[in-house]
């Protein structure tokens, strides 16, 4: 008896670092995902899975919204599949300082060719 616990506690312990390090931290980003689709309203910027960003212009039910992708541009899409909402209030984030690129200097290639980096003469 003593020695089938001693070997069913390294399972155990295996199931309770999973738990805490993967599946509760998925649950809690999937209830975030869930209320933040749930709060989408007209004139939210919104920006789906495939990379669309657009302004919502109608909720049309529980499951689809309409986004203007241009000037009169509109199209359907499957709440679920949206990744971002900015509501209409939330500011844009803050630009470089420098103007730039978030790249350092060194980054740059040399002459715009990005192979001269590596072959210099």
């Amino acid at each position: 008896m003593d020695q089938g616990l001693t070997q069913l506690l390294p399972l155990v312990l295996i199931g309770v670092v999973f738990y805490f390090l993967l599946i509760r931290p998925q649950q809690k980003r999937a209830k975030e995902h869930r209320a933040m689709i749930e709060a989408v309203r007209r004139g939210d910027n919104v920006v789906t899975a495939g990379g669309i960003m657009g302004k919502v212009t109608k909720v049309r039910d529980d499951n689809v919204v309409q986004i203007e992708v241009a000037p009169e541009v509109r199209i359907d899409v499957v709440k679920s599949t949206l990744t971002e909402v900015k509501t209409k209030g939330e500011p844009a984030p803050a630009a470089p300082k420098d103007g730039g690129d978030d790249k350092a200097e060194g980054d740059k290639p040399a002459g715009g060719n990005p192979v001269s980096k590596f072959f210099k003469k």
